[in-house]
C-alpha cells in the first residue's frame, strides 16, 4: 500500500500537542513532509524547549502515519526548535550607571569600537529604551535594519558601521517624540531586540544599559547571560552614591551578575594646546577610591575632553582614533574589561 503526502499530513491532524490544546498540522509544527521509495520523512517544530513532550509526540506521529498506511515504510522524524540567536555570541557586557549624565552611552560606544579595533567580532545593543542615543554615536540614525523571514519567524538584521553590529529601539520609533511605555512593553521590546535578531557570530556584545536601576535592568539579567557588568560614575560624590546602588543591585542573590568593575569617567580635563596637563575639576579620584573600598577592580580613567562629546555628535566615536589621548584612554579600558572577563570564567 503506498501512501501520499497528503495522508501524512491528514493522519497527522488526529496527533494532539496537549501543552496548545489542539493538533500538531493546526499549530504549524509540521515541516518538511517527504515521501520517496519506502522512505518518509517530516520535522515535527516545537515552538518552544519542551523535553517532557518531544518522545510522546515523536511516537505518536510515528503511529498516526503507520495506521494510515505507512506500515512498510522507514519513518523519519526530526525535532526541531526555534533556534537561540546568541548561541554563537561569546561574551554580553553590560555597561550600567546608578544615576544619568555620567556619559553611559558614551563609554559603551566606545568601548564596543575599542574591543573591534583588538580584532574582536563585537556588536552593541541600546537597550536605553526612552532615550536612545547609540544610532547618533554611531551616525547610522537614519539606517533602518532589514528583516527577513525564516521557517514563519522574522530576523531583525543589526545595521553595521565601523565593523560593528548594531541594533536600537530608536531605529523603530519616531526620534521626534517621546516613548510612552509601561515597564512590561519597554521590557518586552528589549526581549524582542535581544531574541529576534540574527546577530550570527560575535565575540563580545556590548548592552548600553537605562541608567538607574528597574525593569529593563531585571528583565536583562533574567532573560539573557550576562558575563559582566562594568558601572560608569563620575568622581563627584552625588555619582559615587548612585554607583553603589548599582553595585548593590547586580550583587543581590536574585541576580548575581558578577561586576567587572567601576569606570571613572570625566576623570579629569586636559587642555589640547597642553596634552600633559590634568585638571581634576570634579574631584581626583572618586571611583578608584570606591572601586577600593568596594572591593571591585578600577577599570580606568576616561578624560573630559571636548573630542570626546563632538565625537559623539558626529557619528565618529573618538575610540577610532589610534594616537588620541582618550582613544589610549578606551583602549586600556577594553583591556582591562577583557581581562576581568577571563578573571571571571576562572571563578565559575
Amino acid at each position: 500500500m503506498t501512501i501520499t503526502k497528503e495522508q501524512v499530513l491528514q493522519a497527522l491532524e488526529k496527533v494532539l500537542y496537549f501543552p496548545k490544546h489542539d493538533n500538531v498540522v493546526s499549530l504549524n509544527m509540521i515541516r518538511d513532509i517527504h515521501v520517496h521509495d519506502d522512505h518518509i520523512h517530516f520535522t515535527i517544530f516545537f515552538p518552544s524547549r519542551d523535553e517532557r513532550n518531544e518522545n510522546v509526540v515523536r511516537d505518536a506521529c510515528v503511529k498516526a502515519v503507520e495506521e494510515a498506511g505507512g506500515k512498510n515504510y522507514m519513518i523519519d522524524v526530526k525535532i526541531d526548535y526555534p533556534r537561540n540567536p546568541l548561541d554563537k555570541v561569546g561574551k554580553i557586557i553590560a555597561v550600567a550607571s546608578g544615576k544619568g549624565g555620567v556619559g553611559k552611552s558614551t563609554v559603551a560606544a566606545n568601548l564596543a569600537v575599542a574591543l573591534s579595533k583588538t580584532g574582536a567580532r563585537t556588536g552593541i545593543l541600546d537597550a536605553d529604551i526612552y532615550g536612545p542615543s547609540i544610532p547618533i554615536m554611531f551616525d547610522v540614525e537614519h539606517s533602518k535594519p532589514e528583516v527577513y523571514e525564516e521557517a514563519g519567524k522574522q530576523w531583525i538584521v543589526p545595521v553595521q558601521n565601523y565593523g560593528i553590529k548594531i541594533l536600537s529601539i530608536g531605529f523603530f520609533v519616531d526620534p521626534g517624540k517621546a516613548l510612552i511605555w509601561r515597564g512590561p512593553m519597554a521590557s518586552n521590546a528589549l526581549k524582542q531586540l535581544f531574541t529576534e535578531s540574527d546577530w550570527g557570530e560575535l565575540d563580545y556584545l556590548v548592552v548600553d544599559l537605562p541608567p538607574g536601576t528597574g525593569d529593563i535592568h531585571l528583565t536583562l539579567v533574567q532573560e539573557v547571560p550576562v558575563a559582566g557588568v562594568a558601572i560608569v560614575t563620575t568622581p563627584q560624590e552625588v555619582a559615587l552614591a548612585d554607583a553603589r546602588k548599582a553595585f548593590s543591585m547586580f550583587s543581590q542573590k536574585n541576580i548575581q551578575v558578577p561586576i567587572l568593575g567601576l569606570i571613572e569617567n570625566m576623570s579629569y580635563f586636559t587642555p589640547a594646546e597642553l596634552p600633559e596637563n590634568k585638571y581634576y575639576i570634579f574631584g581626583r579620584e572618586g571611583g578608584r577610591k570606591l572601586a577600593e573600598s568596594s572591593n571591585i577592580p578600577f577599570l580606568g580613567e576616561i578624560p573630559l575632553v571636548q573630542s570626546v562629546c563632538e565625537s559623539g555628535d558626529s557619528g565618529r566615536p573618538s575610540a577610532l582614533k589610534d594616537d588620541s589621548i582618550e582613544g589610549k584612554a578606551f583602549g586600556v579600558l577594553a583591556e582591562n574589561v577583557v581581562k576581568e572577563l577571563g578573571a571571571v570564567s576562572s571563578r565559575q
